[in-house]
């Protein structure tokens, strides 16, 4: 039957792969499972980011769940963390967010929290897939005055603003900041909460025109927001993706900050503070070799993950980790939220440079070269779910990868995985050679093209 929901709910360009009659359909087998319909009437939310499809899917899901004898609130656009604190305070039985997050605009998705605002887990996954390749058969349809009926909130992004306030809890008076909101979701919120906190602030990728969001700006494309950073005389720069719940900066020369070295800034802070719970942050496979050198000088471990921020945060509520992330920018603080949230993120990340700044002085360059990165090349593959599953069973293209590792000699890492939110093979080595680890991506690339995508 296939599968629906990747590691980040469901993808896929809108219109074609995620169309009305399948979101139709995820609304009703939702709203079916995460519901009990014995007397109550279930709320759900609905937020979206900027982009064009949104509009459309956000009327179909609310069918679908309207259908089903659910009540719809739409919160309208909000960043995907914003429904994930929001399904808690307006005590909803779920919420559901629009958005394919940092893909370009063609695409969108749909990723849905509980009522406790985390991501559902896969069991449940599974159970509303069911429903969906099964036609909704089975599924009780609501006649008369027990079908759902559809309620805007006006409140929303001023709600969450509050709460973003409240968690940060900084004053940033004395730092220059530009914000690049990617055209996308934190815009609203963006513009509202940092001014609020004492930052002076300069804002780009501010169009909500439906088409714009990620196209050359955000957390993707730092290079228009490192530039401008230099020529403003600003402290840093901070880059949002299209839902917001990912963050990365560049320093007062433009130099990028990942996911990395932001979990590294901030979780030494919270150890200070005597605010890291076990010790410990938890990051993927993905993070750097020069992190986890660092992480472990300063006296904090680190405990790794699959790619994706569920597994992070799998991995934290387990073990009681307070801190945790991604290389690319989703980083989940427990203590404070269910999900990654890029514009929390800002905030905990400038209010430790206002701290260094206030000690001795310090620039966010400072902060930025607290450690060395090891060289890292990433060649993307496109490949569509056929050539996904084709990889995965190919046993010579294991082995040539495990050469390849062993070639390294101590000196360096390979990972290659498939995406699970995009059509794509990523390979990615790391290692102190840079012109080795290029050599061994570029062999092992050109294996999968001959054996999996050109045949």
């Amino acid at each position: 039957m296939g599968k629906l929901f990747g590691t980040d709910g469901v993808r896929g360009v809108a219109g074609k792969d995620l169309t009305c009659e399948l979101s139709l359909k995820i609304g009703r087998g939702t709203a079916a499972v995460l519901t009990k319909l014995d007397g109550h009437r279930p709320k759900i939310l609905i937020g979206k980011d900027t982009r064009v499809s949104g509009d459309m899917l956000e009327s179909t899901l609310a069918a679908g769940l309207c259908s089903v004898g659910a009540d719809v609130v739409l919160l309208g656009v909000i960043p995907t963390p914003g429904v994930a604190y929001l399904v808690r305070k307006y005590q909803a039985d779920a919420g559901i967010m629009i958005s394919a997050s940092h893909n370009p605009m063609e695409f969108n998705g749909i990723k849905i929290f509980k009522g406790d605002g985390y991501k559902l887990p896969d069991e449940v996954e599974n159970q509303i897939e069911e429903h969906v390749f099964n036609n909704c058969a089975g599924i009780r349809l609501a006649e008369g005055a027990d079908i759902g009926r559809i309620h805007s909130c006006t409140t929303a992004v001023a709600d969450y603003v509050d709460y973003l306030r409240e968690h940060i809890d900084a004053d940033l008076t004395g730092l220059k900041v530009l914000f690049d909101c990617a055209n996308g979701a934190s815009a609203n919120v963006a513009k509202q909460l940092f001014p609020s906190l004492g930052c002076e602030c300069g804002f780009m990728g501010m169009e909500q025109d439906g088409v714009s969001v990620n196209d050359g700006c955000g957390s993707t494309h730092l290079e228009a927001l490192e530039s401008a950073v230099k020529a403003g005389g600003y402290d840093c720069g901070i880059a949002f993706d299209g839902d917001a719940d990912r963050c990365l900066g560049c320093d007062e020369n433009g130099a990028e900050m990942d996911g990395d070295k932001i979990i590294a800034l901030v979780g030494a802070d919270m150890k200070e503070r005597g605010r890291l719970d076990g010790n410990t942050a938890v990051v993927t496979v993905m993070s750097n070799l020069g992190f986890m050198k660092y992480m472990e000088s300063i006296g904090i471990q680190t405990a790794r993950t699959a790619v994706g921020d569920r597994y992070v945060l799998e991995e934290m509520r387990a073990s009681g980790y307070a801190i945790g992330g991604e290389q690319s920018g989703h980083v989940i603080f427990l203590h404070h939220a269910t999900t990654g949230d890029g514009e929390l993120t800002a905030g905990k990340l400038l209010k430790v440079l206002v701290r260094k700044k206030a000690q001795n002085g310090a620039k966010m360059s400072d902060l930025n070269a607290v450690y060395t990165k090891y060289p890292q090349v990433l060649i993307n593959l496109v490949a569509d779910k056929d050539q996904k599953q084709a990889y995965k069973e190919d046993e010579y293209i294991a082995g040539y990868i495990e050469s390849e590792q062993q070639n390294l000699m101590g000196m360096g890492r390979v990972l290659v995985r498939v995406s699970g939110t995009e059509p794509k093979i990523r390979v990615m080595v790391e290692g102190q050679d840079q012109q080795a680890i290029q050599a061994s991506a570029d062999r092992i690339a050109e294996i999968i093209k001959q054996r999996i995508l050109n045949k």
